[in-house]
């Protein structure tokens, strides 16, 4: 595209429609620039311009003639047919093609800024030490790694020495919005970067801020927001007069409804809500919907916040050092209250008011009750439950990222070598739970929790069906595979060859789940600079998610050898159909123990409140109206034809076990 000067007749006619500047041999145009749609612009510094020759539609029905109208330029750059209109102050900015600017304060680039790229967030301790620079790039992998080993300072040191890298291309004293982005009604705007086909509106203030958007994933930022040293990734909707300072938003995310948040982390499809945030690392799926809710210094990822949910950092001496870890699907009900620093195991649920510590990492699946102002467990509960199950099966249905490029790796499997590693220590703890019990102990303790004695056996028999659930799903996924082999022999060689048998712990790095010795490997390439760009750092990170399948299998090849005492040479046939017999006993117990709990929602108990001026026939008759009734609820009827497919598919399989020659 060329570029001139503007020529006698064309400034003459800018000046009688109310246009000035001290220079017009500043001002370049495009070689097709007309200068009708020019009117009252104050022109400062090096500006160049485009056409201005189509409209431009920012709402059904509404359409704007592109140009400039009644605005003050400096140093700007404007590319073709653009609509800006009412703008007390465009400095310093490249606007792209088909963006429309209209009603705003200020938008200004106020020196040399990395658009909030590189700002430190302290997330997980108010206290510091675990500090984040967020960038337009951060997945919640990279951050969990940059938070969580601190141990490191070789791999942190790495680490940010990476990012920095990365920020330093972001320095500009120019900032750019990108083609096909709205922004209208808005106040002060101060150093902020936006993607294309952004819609911003009615934004209150934003200052030291990056907005990623992109055209299949379009970001919205709406009416009194107020956004301060911030990032946000496409696709995210930020509204209703959220407050948020230092924090990152990741791809997919919802905030609004005065929601406020300070060194503040929310990853990938979080939904934020009326309450507030202060130092917490918000992996994906992080739900907040209610205004009495407060989330201080901690971790979580596919966490869902009850009403009143609250916890504590207060009781210190040496300052808000303490810090809380909620485990992948743990849920706080209503007006719970935990004293920091304690740790909820994965997939547990915590009921009432905790004023004491406690670890609960080891008995994933928990109900953590208080009772008596004591911490009460019930271990493995959680998994037989409707919400554990409904849970598994929404999110990934409810991945909200349509940007080509997903940033955080996600792994939404409900039992995982990674979880099935924490039932076999659950299984270990109970074992020694029982055997060191007293035959007069009504209760047991452990890490700050306390266990009924009673119970120890049937948590300890639940955790078992738990894993009898997870070996028959992994083997018929393998036998499926190999569905028309006639020998044992070679089918046995075809399943050692998915990989050599494999041991170890898995970890769950906020949303992927690795073998441990796999991010070991990462680390120590981080450390001697193999890995020394964020792209090369998101590529291992995806590569090593890619062969989940590939690594998980040897790990449970593993599990079974242990778990029926033989080895591969010894593998038998009937041990594989004792596997499956048990996975179509296990899973029929979990699927029915879960259809007992939906039917509580049908019960009498439930139908309190409805029916209000009648009799029990009429109060039946509005409860199913409303609700339904048990036989025809969709969520019933999907775990009856799953029971009916789980007795099947055993038949199935071991029908071709027992056909298999030796």
């Amino acid at each position: 595209m060329g570029y001139r000067k503007l020529n006698q007749t064309e400034i003459q006619k800018m000046i009688d429609q109310g246009c000035r500047t001290d220079d017009w041999g500043s001002i370049n145009v495009t070689d097709n620039f007309t200068p009708e749609n020019i009117y009252m612009v104050h022109f400062q510094g090096d500006i160049t311009l485009g056409r201005f020759d189509s409209q431009i539609e920012p709402a059904p029905g509404i359409t704007r003639m592109a140009g400039i109208y009644n605005t003050r330029l400096k140093n700007c750059v404007i590319g073709d047919n653009v609509y800006i209109s009412d703008v007390k102050s465009l400095n310093n900015y490249t606007i792209e093609s088909n963006v429309l600017i209209e009603n705003v304060d200020r938008l200004v680039v106020a020196g040399e800024t990395s658009f909030g790229n590189g700002i430190e967030v302290d997330a997980l301790n108010e206290a510091g030490g675990r500090e984040i620079p967020i960038f337009d790039q951060l997945t919640s992998q990279i951050a969990y790694l940059l938070s969580t080993y601190r141990h490191d300072q070789a791999l942190i040191q790495n680490l940010k020495k990476i990012i920095e890298n990365y920020v330093s291309t972001k320095k500009s004293n120019m900032g750019l919005i990108n083609q096909g982005t709205m922004i209208t009604d808005c106040g002060p705007i101060t150093n902020l970067s936006v993607g294309e086909y952004a819609r911003i509106s009615g934004a209150q203030e934003m200052t030291e801020g990056t907005i990623i958007s992109k055209k299949d994933a379009p970001t919205i930022v709406g009416s009194g927001v107020i956004a301060k040293s911030f990032i946000i990734l496409s696709g995210s909707k930020i509204n209703n007069s959220a407050l948020i300072e230092k924090t990152f938003v990741g791809q997919g995310v919802q905030v609004g409804r005065q929601f406020s948040a300070e060194n503040t982390l929310i990853f990938a499809n979080s939904e934020c809500f009326h309450s507030e945030a202060c130092s917490i690392y918000a992996g994906p799926y992080t739900v907040t919907h209610h205004k009495s809710t407060l989330l201080i210094a901690a971790m979580f990822s596919f966490y869902n916040a009850g009403s009143g949910s609250n916890q504590s950092n207060h009781m210190y001496k040496l300052g808000p050092v303490h810090q809380g870890i909620l485990e992948r699907g743990s849920k706080t009900g209503s007006f719970s209250y935990m004293l920091w620093p304690s740790r909820i195991g994965a997939f547990s649920v915590v009921i009432g008011k905790h004023y004491s510590n406690f670890d609960n990492t080891d008995l994933p699946f928990s109900y953590i009750l208080e009772s008596e102002q004591k911490t009460v467990v019930i271990p493995a509960l959680n998994f037989f439950t409707v919400g554990t199950k409904r849970d598994s099966v929404k999110w990934p249905k409810r991945d909200r990222r349509t940007d080509p490029d997903k940033l955080d790796i996600l792994n939404f499997d409900l039992l995982s070598p990674y979880i099935i590693g924490k039932v076999l220590n659950a299984e270990k703890v109970l074992n020694q739970l029982l055997e060191t019990a007293e035959e007069h102990d009504k209760v047991v303790s452990y890490k700050g929790q306390f266990i009924e004695t009673r119970r120890l056996k049937k948590s300890l028999k639940d955790y078992h069906t738990i894993v009898d659930v997870y070996l028959g799903d992994q083997v018929i996924k393998q036998l499926k595979i190999h569905a028309k082999e006639k020998s044992f022999k070679n089918l046995k060689t075809l399943l050692q060859g998915a990989g050599s048998i494999s041991e170890g712990n898995w970890v769950d790095l906020s949303g992927m789940i690795s073998p441990a010795d796999k991010i070991q490997n990462l680390i120590n390439d981080i450390k001697s600079n193999k890995i020394d760009t964020v792209q090369t750092l998101r590529d291992s990170l995806k590569k090593i998610h890619n062969e989940y399948d590939q690594l998980s299998w040897p790990w449970c090849v593993s599990l079974i050898l242990n778990r029926y005492h033989t080895t591969w040479d010894a593998l038998s046939v009937q041990t594989l159909i004792e596997i499956i017999n048990s996975w179509k006993e296990a899973s029929l117990e979990v699927n029915q123990r879960i259809l007992d709990d939906t039917g509580k929602e049908f019960s009498e108990k439930s139908r309190i409140g409805y029916g209000i001026d009648g009799d029990q026939e009429v109060v039946n008759r509005d409860f199913e109206s409303v609700v339904g009734n048990f036989d025809e609820n969709s969520f019933a009827q999907g775990l009856q034809k799953e029971s009916r497919e789980i007795k099947s598919t055993a038949e199935k399989t071991l029908s071709f076990l027992k056909s298999l020659e030796n």
